[in-house]
């Protein structure tokens, strides 16, 4: 049996701040809407935090600016780390969210009082009920980009009540990826339907979201008093949310669950599914005063569904609005209950077996259907680190160092490898090759693994595969480039850099220049300069110098900065190496300015 304990205990969070983020963030949903405050903000002093609510939104514009979803490229200037590394997509987020974060940020105090806060070193907490909490989740990761970074002391806080979904499957790999995901406290009550809005396209609902949003609006006349005229726009406005988001949580569980069913594969080529998914961790709770917490993203989107459907004795012709009130009730579901013994949290499949976690998932309503739901992605999660662990890094490590070698034999003849591979007149050529597709065989498979979303979303940032992708591309990248061009496949497919080179060799540059922080992926990389060299071989060969002048200087202050930062072996000006050959029948006058010079001796 695991431990019960407390909500703010197990969080690690002061009763006090939660309570004060519910308290402005209710007052924000209350008053903001008739004042012209586009947020409220308090200070906590004996916890020397500062609590930025913000209001919601009664206006379908500001929910979806288009139909079906309303999504669109997050802008990478703000937001640099909302994307997937080797990949390079680009996350999306609801239009309608952020211009309204974007407003705010250029209308309001909000950056100038949030670093001031951060100066005087106090912890931000972002807090928002229903639509308020996207905004506060939007504005929680311009904090983590902006000061997190920069190694801020603090970390930010974001605790929601109610809010909708703001992102899609990208924003929230990339979430996890950089480690946020423990910033974000995401409340949902039993039977809560709005944080399920955003995986139903606008055309299903868009006659009833206007009277549902007035239904929540407390500067509206009709504000929870049309209960009986409302009953059927409400029953039909949720029968529609729940079966748009019955269709994507069936969807991704077939996907974790492994399903080879060829209907599910082509399934989102026939029905535009919602790209939005969750982050951070999540508590369900009820007037119960039960509580359970989860952060597993698939885990969540499941429990999101299946926490929302009504029993059999609550339905009825007033069913709907039960669930737009469940939306009202976070001060009453939360008064006076966050410090009790009540809160389990649910992190790995074998603690479904725990029967405190088996009774509080019951007394939540989530049954049978529910836990095989949880299983599965929790499974999938185990399944994860299963295949990291399975990777032969023994295997990858021999065959590194076989190529070692074969650099070190090549540097006694004073031929780098790149030159001697291409010639490949010697047996210890040939076993460099063996070596070469041996190591990409696993190396492709690691790819394939990450583009598949088979391996942990930390896999790309955890330094021991940074050094060793960054190790593989350095040594084999060469021979790959040799092997492209004395094979001749330049002539048929073209340059390598632009249709040759292999994603093994992409997507650990990327991982590296990510560490870096170099946002912007460059195109000539020191595994791959032997491409461009080999182009403006070929160009100048047709051409003349002056054709392939621009390219060459620019070349020679890549390799001057990689022999600086000595991330370029020295094996590549040998007396008999192809760059010192090719740089020496350069024109004189040119060679003359070049800034590299001096790395060369002119025999």
């Amino acid at each position: 049996m695991t431990e019960k304990r407390s909500l703010v205990g197990s969080m690690k969070i002061e009763a006090e701040t939660i309570k004060k983020a519910l308290d402005l963030s209710m007052k924000a949903h209350k008053f903001c809407c008739t004042l012209s405050d586009q947020y409220l903000r308090e200070e906590i002093c004996s916890s020397c935090e500062i609590v930025f609510a913000f209001p919601g939104s009664w206006s379908v514009n500001d929910w979806f600016s288009c139909n079906p979803f309303g999504e669109i490229k997050i802008d990478l200037a703000l937001f640099p780390s909302l994307r997937s590394i080797g990949n390079q997509e680009t996350a999306c987020v609801n239009e309608a969210f952020f211009r309204n974060f974007v407003a705010i940020l250029e209308t309001s105090h909000l950056a100038i009082e949030v670093e001031k806060a951060v100066e005087d070193k106090k912890r931000v907490v972002f807090a928002g009920h229903s639509s308020g909490g996207s905004l506060a989740m939007i504005t929680t990761v311009w904090f983590l980009e902006k000061f997190t970074r920069k190694h801020c002391a603090t970390t930010p806080l974001c605790v929601t009540f109610g809010s909708p979904l703001i992102g899609d499957h990208i924003f929230s790999h990339a979430i996890r990826r950089e480690n946020w995901g423990h910033c974000f406290i995401n409340l949902v009550t039993k039977y809560d339907i709005v944080p399920l809005i955003m995986l139903t396209p606008l055309h299903l609902f868009d006659q009833q979201l206007p009277r549902i949003l007035d239904f929540h609006c407390p500067n509206s006349k009709n504000f929870k008093h049309t209960m009986i005229s409302t009953s059927s726009v409400a029953s039909s406005f949720y029968l529609n949310v729940l079966i748009q988001a019955s269709v994507v949580a069936s969807y991704v569980a077939c996907s974790f669950r492994g399903s080879t069913n060829i209907l599910v594969g082509n399934f989102s080529k026939f029905i535009q599914l919602s790209p939005y998914r969750p982050f951070g961790t999540y508590i369900f709770c009820d007037k119960d005063k039960k509580f359970v917490g989860m952060e597993n993203a698939d885990a969540v989107l499941q429990t999101l569904f299946y926490f929302s459907q009504l029993g059999i004795q609550e339905g009825g012709s007033m069913a709907g609005c039960l669930t737009l009130n469940a939306n009202m009730m976070y001060e009453k579901v939360l008064s006076n209950c966050l410090e009790m013994q009540n809160f389990v949290y649910l992190k790995k499949a074998s603690d479904l077996e725990a029967e405190d976690i088996k009774t509080t998932l019951h007394d939540l309503g989530l049954h049978t259907q529910a836990i095989l739901s949880l299983h599965a992605a929790l499974d999938f999660e185990k399944q994860k680190m299963k295949n990291e662990e399975a990777i032969e890094k023994e295997s990858i490590d021999k065959y590194l160092s076989a190529v070692e070698e074969y650099k070190r034999d090549c540097e006694l003849t004073k031929v780098g490898c790149y030159e001697a591979f291409k010639i490949h007149n010697n047996e210890s050529d040939f076993k460099a090759d063996v070596a070469r597709l041996e190591l990409a065989g696993v190396w492709d498979e690691i790819v394939d693994m990450v583009k598949r979303g088979q391996l942990p979303d930390d896999f790309e940032v955890k330094k021991e595969w940074i050094e060793l992708g960054t190790k593989f591309r350095r040594l084999l990248e060469p021979l790959d480039v040799a092997n492209y061009y004395m094979q001749g496949r330049n002539d048929d497919a073209g340059s390598y850099l632009i249709k040759g080179r292999p994603r093994r060799y992409k997507f650990p540059q990327r991982w590296h220049e990510h560490e870096k922080r170099m946002m912007q992926y460059a195109a000539i990389s020191e595994s791959c300069f032997w491409g461009e060299v080999e182009e403006i071989k070929f160009i100048s060969k047709k051409l003349g110098f002056e054709a392939v002048k621009e390219r060459i200087v620019k070349l020679e202050g890549h390799i001057l900065d990689w022999y600086k930062n000595e991330v370029v072996d020295k094996d590549v000006l040998l007396e008999n190496s192809g760059l010192t050959q090719w740089w020496k029948s350069l024109p004189k006058e040119h060679k003359l300015a070049s800034c590299i010079k001096d790395l060369f001796v002119e025999t």
